[in-house]
């Protein structure tokens, strides 16, 4: 349940949008400097992934790194298999 206090003078518009700012998430802005070889990868895969900005490949690109993170960290083994259906280690964490 969610409580509206007026503070003294102030409408009620004013305290439903501080209401709303306090239910906002935080968001942390982030700069970063690229080499142009690092821009021309993170400009093809915003392409090849249909992106909408440069922020939701980089947000993809940190949840596929922790999750493969977290399953060498139990033990798995990451397997690729080649047109001739050769299965080998992928050495992901050289």
């Amino acid at each position: 349940m969610t409580t509206l206090t007026l503070a003294a003078g102030g409408t009620r518009a004013d305290a439903a949008a501080r209401a709303q700012d306090a239910l906002k998430p935080t968001k942390n802005r982030v700069q970063l400097d690229l080499a142009p070889r690092s821009m021309d990868r993170l400009n093809a895969l915003k392409a090849k992934t249909e992106a909408a900005s440069y922020a939701e490949v980089v947000k993809n690109a940190l949840r596929l790194y922790e999750a493969l993170i977290e399953e060498a960290e139990s033990g798995k083994q990451f397997l690729v298999r080649d047109p001739d259906g050769v299965i080998a280690p992928f050495r992901l964490f050289l």
